[in-house]
């Protein structure tokens, strides 16, 4: 496995291109666990794809979660395999926003020896096909702009449709955090005002993405405060959720995305963990962010995760939820101690 996943090209943008160029059904597909990058990603692609003559679909191994569904909305219901068409029969297969096999969880299997090409930005992860990877973009949306505008050129094809850079400006605004994290650049700026300048909706974008909170995600951002500890002196911040106490609340998945916000905003963290834990079983997501310059996908990596230097996941196995709590907590001391 490892030497066949050794022998995949890092591409051009050009070359990149000319395989989506080649493809008039595409399947595209992105991680479990959807985020805006990802989503937006995925169907920016797929409209473009559309306004040039073509056929797409988006799958992913789960569902968008309710706040993202703004995105799919008058292209598909589900993103689900079980969603694609009868007789949809793909000339091409592409992945977004996807850095790892792992991540494409029970697609991987279905897809490994179909998949063209892989489009994405994060710095650690593990080759699958042949790729166009931009470490130093702040989002896929990002890359793909590039990649877009490449085959528009080819194609002649003008201007991108205002579908296009409104998922675009989505999945970079989504993926900076509205412009605030660090992953924010000069050019992610000139990107954002040019997408703004032709068309993009940006203040009801922004407002679909972080203007709104529903009920049940204030009361277990509550419940995740009254649940925080502090280690290393106050730098870390570790808010830990079991499924217990997700059935007590009858939260889904979704409504625990932004409990790392509530870690990460308290003044002295320079690093924020989340454990939760999705089902009965003793396995535990780790959402980790850093402030500083910690790299915290290193810390995830160990545990067969990754992402960005200031933005990781990883999933723990342990025999409790204060156990993958401390696992969290021994790792990143030691870190902390080497610095």
């Amino acid at each position: 496995m490892s030497d066949q996943m050794n022998s995949f090209r890092s591409l051009s943008v050009d070359s990149a291109a000319e395989i989506l160029c080649r493809g008039d059904d595409v399947l595209i597909l992105f991680h479990v666990h959807p985020d805006g990058d990802a989503a937006g990603s995925a169907f920016a692609l797929r409209a473009f794809i559309e306004a040039s003559g073509g056929r797409a679909w988006c799958v992913c191994s789960d569902e968008l979660p309710e706040r993202l569904t703004f995105i799919s909305e008058g292209a598909q219901t589900s993103v689900l395999p079980t969603s694609i068409p009868e007789g949809f029969d793909p000339t091409l297969i592409v992945t977004v926003d996807t850095a790892s096999p792992s991540q494409l969880g029970a697609l991987y299997e279905t897809y490994k020896d179909k998949i063209a090409l892989m489009i994405d930005h994060h710095g650690k992860g593990t080759a699958y096909a042949d790729n166009y990877i931009r470490p130093e973009a702040s989002a896929c949306g990002e890359v793909l702009y590039e990649v877009l505008s490449a085959v528009a050129e080819k194609r002649g094809l003008g201007e991108l449709p205002r579908r296009v850079k409104d998922l675009i400006y989505t999945a970079i605004s989504a993926d900076t955090g509205c412009f605030r994290y660090s992953n924010v650049s000069q050019s992610t700026h000139a990107l954002a005002a040019k997408l703004i300048e032709n068309g993009a909706r940006s203040a009801e974008i922004n407002h679909r993405l972080f203007g709104i909170k529903t009920l049940k995600q204030m009361q277990v951002e509550h419940a995740g405060f009254e649940r925080m500890n502090f280690y290393c002196d106050g730098r870390l911040a570790v808010i830990t959720f079991p499924y217990d106490l997700k059935k007590q609340y009858g939260a889904e998945d979704e409504d625990l995305e932004t409990l790392i916000d509530v870690a990460r905003c308290v003044k002295g963290v320079e690093v924020a963990a989340v454990v939760k834990q999705p089902s009965a079983e003793n396995r535990f997501r780790v959402s980790m962010r850093s402030s500083c310059d910690f790299d915290v996908s290193e810390i995830c990596a160990l545990y067969g995760g990754g992402g960005h230097i200031r933005a990781a996941g990883c999933t723990v196995s342990a025999d409790s939820i204060l156990s993958a709590e401390m696992t969290v907590v021994v790792a990143v001391e030691h870190r902390f101690a080497e610095r």
